[in-house]
């Protein structure tokens, strides 16, 4: 049986075409997708993201711990509500989860985490914990709304408590503020501005209705999708996993191996990876013939096989069909890719494909 969050009821009522996901019943469209899309890259959407999990870290290990646990450096995290994107290695530096980081006093950080890897994640995390002096406390009484486009922050405002309304407007992105059980992030998953908005689970469906009203238009997993391809943002488990390292993964931004005397759980793999060269390419295509790119289409160089799409479709806005890819390090630019046994050329680019509601790549 799959699980559902505390806005079901209301996606039903609200029209919502509902699907599997991860263990989730959950929203795939509210009618269109494209038109769902569009609207937060013009306007401004808001997605159910209460299957995602808030981790709170409390005691005075909490920072030594996740300088540990991290693959990232949270002694970047000097000012309160600052977030901090990483990933969470294994030893092997196989990537166990993506998440984000926030910094609220030297006693006091919080996680998000993915849905499908909670349980893992916070197994790995209290087995990680145990010689740190700190509190693993999940917090499933939380939900979390994301109202994301041009237009996000402002239709939000007013509906904002009045205690945190001024610090959430003042928030440059990737910071936080909160009040209560109230949390306020200017993060997103789709390339666009906007809010990420926790908040106690039983005043999620008010505070989903009162965006409705306001003009925030109710967006499914479809949209999501779409946006954060467009966005060149990873999803886990299709574009990473435990299988594969930051580093062939278009993530070396996110490993901190500065300063050398940080030690953290995979660091010495990766440094192996990386002294050993060759690893795979993680790269943007912008298909140039008919057709639709989706994950696991294999890609050649000439006759010889380079490697695969990890996530792909068809890009709203650019009207164009898009991918991630791994490639070898060798692969050239001048590739092809398999659909159903035909060979079409595709185009490597540089990510993002969209930004800010503008292309970022030549069409």
């Amino acid at each position: 049986m799959d699980k559902k969050t505390v806005l079901n009821e209301t996606h039903r009522e609200m029209g919502a075409r509902m699907v599997p996901f991860g263990g989730w019943d959950m929203p795939v469209n509210y009618g269109s997708q494209i038109e769902e899309h569009h609207a937060v890259r013009t306007d401004a959407g808001m997605f159910d993201v209460c299957h995602m999990t808030v981790i709170d870290l409390r005691g005075a290990g909490a920072r030594p711990l996740l300088r540990y646990l991290l693959a990232n450096d949270v002694d970047k995290l000097k000012t309160a509500g600052k977030a901090l994107y990483s990933c969470m290695l294994g030893p092997d530096a196989g990537v166990i989860d993506d998440l984000i980081v926030y910094f609220m006093t030297e006693d006091w950080f919080r996680m998000v985490v993915n849905a499908a890897t909670t349980d893992n994640d916070l197994a790995w995390i209290r087995e990680v914990a145990r010689p740190f002096d700190v509190e693993v406390l999940p917090r499933f009484d939380l939900g979390m709304i994301a109202v994301q486009g041009p237009n996000a922050r402002a239709k939000a405002e007013a509906l904002l408590p009045d205690d945190l309304r001024a610090a959430a407007m003042a928030l440059k992105p990737f910071n936080a503020a909160t009040a209560g059980d109230w949390f306020v992030g200017r993060t997103g998953y789709t390339g666009e501005d906007g809010f990420e908005v926790v908040l106690p689970e039983a005043e999620a469906p008010a505070f989903w209705r009162a965006l409705a009203a306001a003009g925030v238009r109710p967006c499914g997993l479809g949209a999501r999708d779409t946006l954060r391809l467009e966005a060149g943002m990873n999803l886990y488990g299709t574009d990473m996993d435990e299988t594969q390292s930051p580093l062939g993964s278009g993530l070396s931004w996110t490993v901190a191996l500065e300063p050398a005397d940080r030690d953290f759980i995979g660091r010495s793999a990766l440094e192996k990876q990386k002294a050993a060269g060759s690893l795979p390419r993680f790269v943007g295509l912008v298909l140039e013939g008919k057709g639709v790119l989706r994950g696991h289409q294999k890609l050649y160089d000439g006759d010889l096989e380079v490697g695969e799409v990890t996530s792909g479709g068809f890009s709203p806005t650019l009207e164009r069909s898009i991918a991630m890819a791994r490639v070898d390090a060798e692969a050239g630019d001048s590739l092809t890719v398999d659909i159903r046994g035909r060979r079409i050329p595709v185009r490597r680019v540089k990510m993002p494909f969209v930004r800010n509601g503008a292309a970022c790549i030549e069409i």
